[in-house]
């Protein structure tokens, strides 16, 4: 009796276990079925809709449950069988009803795999798979304007950058060197940095000509502060009338800089204690700059303009190897002034706001994470850099715009810097006297 109700304890075990990764890998296909179903053309039949997805996701769940539990072939039966399915759909597709194109069948067979994921408890890749795939169904027609807008060279840049984060990263040495730097991190660092930014590089791409300069000014801004505020002053000084939106672009620009730098120093330090002590000054100078940028909005009617602004892809490895380069250099020359100068010599980097913030803000982080400077060193340090950066802003402004929109941006970023100085002397007395 009581072997008999174990044996049916042990079964109702492995029938839970069955109807909940049969409930899964239903709720997959109809996923990528409603999807299906959604593009139908209204006039003609669909070959394959959400019952087929449905059913194809369970088939390869059920089957590989079956070769795990029962007869180990049926998988292997099973896997042809939908090969063979998906080819007849091509067949179907393609030759009889003319329309061109596999992506149909091949979502139907890596439907069916998706289901022996979940066999095999693999949930989270599973899901990951459908939701990825109903993605790309979903979004074809905006992936086939973005393919086609690419130019060579960022297709060419692309491929290099894959090779650079495929080939590259796993060769490259992981140790300290000189007691200061670790190639590999400096890698992942930049490939980190340079994604962000592509995506960025992206969205302004598919949304600059919709939503005007001032969208494309803080984009910009997430791929290249200085690069964007270049490009928005050559742009006002071409046509008068963009002056007001292109200075609302460039202090929103701004404005994304320091976000983007905060990022940074997160991704360089994933314990958020160089985000913590940058956030205050940081937020508090963002704000300000909002505050700028919302009394321009009230004051004009004509911040919508269907410019945009070029810039380089970020994934071109030339601004990745000059990023590798400056926060190479950068290291070394703050761990020696630091040696040298103390806390005094790390601020004189700051310096390098003028080229790139976002170097020194990884650099100096870099070393606070390596022990080789203070936290609170590296931080005033970085928020520093930023505010080098925004007084660098009004030279490229003075250089490549109107003088109508440098007399705009003078008056803004002077403040900002003011503001922004005193901030950081009060904050920086602060956490030296309390951390």
């Amino acid at each position: 009796m009581i072997d008999l109700v174990s044996s049916s304890l042990g079964n109702m075990d492995v029938n839970f276990d069955f109807i909940l990764k049969l409930a899964l890998a239903t709720l997959i296909g109809i996923l990528i079925g409603i999807e299906r179903e959604h593009r139908r053309p209204e006039t003609m039949e669909l070959i394959a809709g959400i019952r087929s997805f449905s059913i194809a996701c369970i088939a390869g769940m059920v089957s590989s449950y079956m070769a795990l539990k029962i007869v180990p072939g049926i998988l292997l039966i099973s896997l042809a069988f939908f090969a063979i399915i998906s080819a007849i759909y091509i067949y179907i597709k393609n030759v009889i009803l003319k329309m061109p194109g596999i992506t149909g069948p091949i979502a139907l067979y890596c439907t069916f795999l998706l289901g022996v994921l979940i066999t095999y408890e693999f949930y989270t890749p599973a899901i990951a798979g459908a939701v990825i795939i109903t993605l790309l169904l979903a979004e074809k027609g905006p992936l086939h304007s973005f393919s086609t807008n690419l130019t060579d060279n960022e297709i060419l840049s692309g491929v290099r950058f894959l090779a650079v984060v495929f080939i590259l990263y796993p060769i490259t040495p992981d140790e300290l060197f000189m007691g200061v730097i670790n190639p590999r991190t400096i890698l992942l660092i930049v490939i980190i940095v340079a994604t962000i930014s592509f995506i960025s590089f992206v969205i302004m791409k598919e949304l600059g000509t919709k939503r005007g300069i001032p969208v494309s000014g803080m984009l910009g801004g997430l791929v290249n502060s200085e690069a964007t505020t270049g490009a928005l002053a050559a742009m006002a000084k071409k046509r008068t009338e963009l002056i007001e939106s292109s200075y609302l672009g460039i202090i929103l620009s701004n404005a994304a800089m320091l976000v983007r730098n905060m990022v940074i120093a997160l991704i360089v330090d994933p314990s958020g204690k160089m985000l913590l002590l940058m956030a205050p000054v940081q937020i508090v100078i963002i704000l300000f700059v909002l505050f700028a940028a919302v009394a321009v909005i009230k004051s004009s009617n004509h911040m919508i303009s269907n410019e945009t602004i070029q810039l380089q892809s970020p994934f071109a490895l030339s601004p990745a190897i000059k990023f590798a380069f400056g926060f190479t250099a950068l290291s070394f020359i703050s761990r020696f002034a630091y040696l040298w100068a103390g806390a005094a010599g790390v601020y004189a980097t700051a310096l390098g706001g003028l080229i790139s913030s976002a170097v020194v803000t990884a650099s100096v982080t870099a070393l606070a994470v390596s022990g080789n400077i203070s936290y609170n060193t590296a931080a005033i340090t970085a928020v520093l850099a930023c505010i080098i950066s925004t007084g660098n802003k009004m030279m490229l402004v003075k250089l490549s715009g109107p003088p109508e929109l440098m007399q705009l941006i003078k008056k803004s970023f002077t403040r900002v810097i003011i503001f922004g100085t005193v901030v950081l002397i009060i904050w920086a007395i602060i956490i030296n006297h309390n951390f």
